[in-house]
């Protein structure tokens, strides 16, 4: 399958499209070492793990409604005997279907919205019990996680031609538009006083921005909604200008300076994945076409500045044909997250400080070895989705 997004990767740079390609190949060899077909959904995390012998091997941990769902919303783009070898036998759609009926247990908002957009994505028939149920537990007026805000607000964007959402998607818009910090670009964690406590209620990750960006391009695609696409693309222009010397999309913001508070962790997935999905979304609505970072981005997945040796080669490949996975990121190993917090605490009250002797101090040379199914979900979605071609 060719898509718009692969061919014009494939005009502008030959080499990062044999990447992508070997990237979307290691997704569909990747996932099916992740589903658990005893619980009929995929896991948590397949980790790295150390045996009493010292013996090192990959297990897997958990299980995650958002992570199948979210596997569901990227595997629906590949021809359906492919699907069905992800999903112990079914088809994006039959797996959604699971992923539906189980709903009534399902009390996070953010793995029910998930869920809604995958059935509306895949066509499901029972996309208004998945919409009740989205409902049941979106209630009004209570602030949420902006990212969880924005998947609200992407699945009913998505069930639009198939399900009467418009109040509903005007008060899913509203409170996203309103999740901006100040007259900034960027989005904050939280929706409002709550969820977040107050000495770092300045501080957003990435999927803040990519998230709502998404969401609110997509939802100017499917209608008019010039006031979206506006502050969509005032968002991808900031995260892009801040973007790292080595394509890195960093990590922590301030959301009132629109400025980098921490980079790291530096995570594979919003490489070669969310920070294209988003940017793509934003195009193809109409949005700034940022190409030129998206690729940027991608190259890192295999010019990694922070593992390479003395004469340049990477110390440790990020991606692992040989075990299915590519490391989830990069990171400074510092103690209980340190950096970050140290950072966090004092740009509350002193924007501008950057405490640089910490990055001598821990710098960032280790590597986390899991891999969570999310990570491909979101690279199909992101390299098969968009306009066929």
């Amino acid at each position: 399958m060719t898509t718009t997004r692969l061919a014009a990767l494939a005009a502008e740079d030959p080499e990062l499209h044999a990447l992508a390609q070997r990237l979307l190949a290691l997704a569909e060899a990747g996932l099916p070492a992740m589903y658990l077909p005893e619980a009929e959904t995929f896991a948590f995390t397949r980790a790295g793990a150390v045996s009493s012998d010292g013996t090192r091997r990959l297990e897997l941990r958990g299980t995650s409604t958002r992570y199948a769902a979210i596997t569901a919303l990227g595997a629906r783009y590949l021809p359906e005997d492919r699907q069905r070898a992800l999903f112990g036998g079914r088809s994006a759609q039959e797996f959604t279907g699971l992923l539906v009926e189980r709903l009534p247990g399902v009390v996070n908002l953010g793995d029910a919205a998930l869920v809604a957009w995958a059935a509306a994505e895949t066509g499901h028939p029972k996309l208004s019990d998945a919409l009740d149920r989205l409902a049941a537990l979106d209630l009004p007026d209570r602030p949420r996680y902006t990212v969880e805000a924005a998947w609200v607000l992407s699945a009913l964007a998505a069930a639009r031609p198939a399900a009467d959402v418009e109040d509903r998607i005007g008060a899913a818009r509203d409170r996203l538009l309103a999740a901006r910090a100040g007259s900034g670009p960027l989005f904050a964690h939280a929706t409002g006083p709550g969820p977040v406590a107050g000495y770092r209620a300045h501080v957003a990750c990435f999927a803040d921005q990519t998230y709502p960006l998404q969401a609110l391009a997509r939802l100017h695609a499917g209608g008019d909604d010039p006031q979206a696409l506006a502050a969509a693309d005032a968002c991808a222009a900031r995260i892009a200008d801040l973007q790292g010397d080595g394509g890195q999309w960093w990590w922590h913001y301030d959301a009132r300076e629109g400025r980098v508070i921490e980079g790291y962790p530096v995570y594979s997935v919003h490489q070669h994945a969310m920070a294209p999905t988003a940017l793509f979304d934003l195009a193809e609505a109409g949005g700034t076409d940022h190409g030129a970072a998206i690729r940027r981005g991608l190259r890192w997945m295999t010019a990694v500045p922070e593992l390479a040796g003395p004469a340049g080669t990477p110390r440790e490949p990020m991606i692992r044909e040989d075990l299915g996975v590519t490391w989830r990121k990069v990171h400074r190993g510092d103690p209980k997250k340190a950096v970050r917090a140290v950072r966090g605490l004092t740009t509350r009250v002193a924007p501008h400080a950057r405490l640089t002797p910490l990055d001598a101090l821990f710098r960032p040379r280790r590597v986390d070895r899991e891999c969570r199914p999310y990570e491909f979900g979101w690279m199909l979605f992101a390299w098969l989705g968009g306009p066929q071609r």
